[in-house]
């Protein structure tokens, strides 16, 4: 019996954004260009080579045109014509528990064809700058008691290693809260800001009574894929 495992799941993210209905998305090559250091006194006639230069491949994308993925289809465009040397992710199925990370320019961005009966792609092409980074295996995550909310959130279901969607609900006179993590390995970042286990990070400001606001708190380890924990902070109307 086959090993294979689907394509489908794969994503990719543009500054921290997965970009919008991707139906294609192109492998990544590593090239090592090589010197030719053959001499007349070379053994057995063979010619001899050493290493000089490593260099990452285009990975092309195609998929359904969004127009209004401004943060990732749309984006690629403006980071084209900036000359933008931008961050990537490509997360691979879950099955495998890996990601590429990796920066690169955006070379080629087109929108279309048109034709009857047809529908309107996108396509794209990202020029790898320096050295993709492959992460397999997943880190360690939220380790007990995982994460409190300051203000007597309630929160919904209870922290655990292995939920990642939140709601917490807050008083409507409560209009900013603290998040304290707990980890035994990695990075644990809130909100992009690095916060040291078992200490609450900064107030974060929650939006008018009623409204939403979502709190991300993600565990790096070095080589690994992140975890990334979402917690929606609900602030009450009344």
């Amino acid at each position: 019996m086959s090993n294979a495992i689907a394509a489908k799941g794969a994503t990719l993210a543009r500054d921290g954004h997965v970009i919008a209905e991707i139906t294609k998305i192109g492998g990544i090559e590593i090239n090592l260009e090589t010197l030719d250091v053959t001499t007349l006194t070379s053994p057995d006639s063979f010619k001899e080579f050493i290493g000089t230069w490593f260099e990452a491949s285009e990975v092309p994308i195609e998929g359904n045109f969004i127009a209004g993925d401004t943060d990732g289809q749309v984006a690629l465009m403006a980071d084209q014509l900036a000359m933008t040397v931008q961050s990537f992710v490509l997360t691979l199925p879950t099955a495998i528990t890996a990601t590429w990370s990796f920066s690169a320019l955006v070379t080629k961005y087109k929108v279309g064809d048109y034709a009857v009966g047809g529908k309107i792609d996108f396509s794209a092409s990202l020029k790898i700058s320096g050295k993709p980074t492959l992460a397999i295996g997943a880190s360690t995550g939220l380790t007990t008691p995982f994460f409190a909310i300051s203000e007597s959130a309630v929160i919904v279901p209870a922290p655990s290693q292995t939920t990642y969607d939140y709601i917490a609900t807050v008083l409507t006179g409560v209009s900013s809260v603290t998040v304290t993590p707990t980890a035994t390995a990695g990075v644990i970042t809130v909100n992009g800001t690095v916060v040291a286990t078992g200490q609450a990070s900064g107030a974060i400001a929650l939006g008018a009574a009623g409204s939403v606001t979502t709190v991300t708190i993600v565990v790096t380890e070095t080589g690994k894929v992140a975890k990334t924990y979402m917690v929606r902070v609900a602030r009450a109307a009344s």
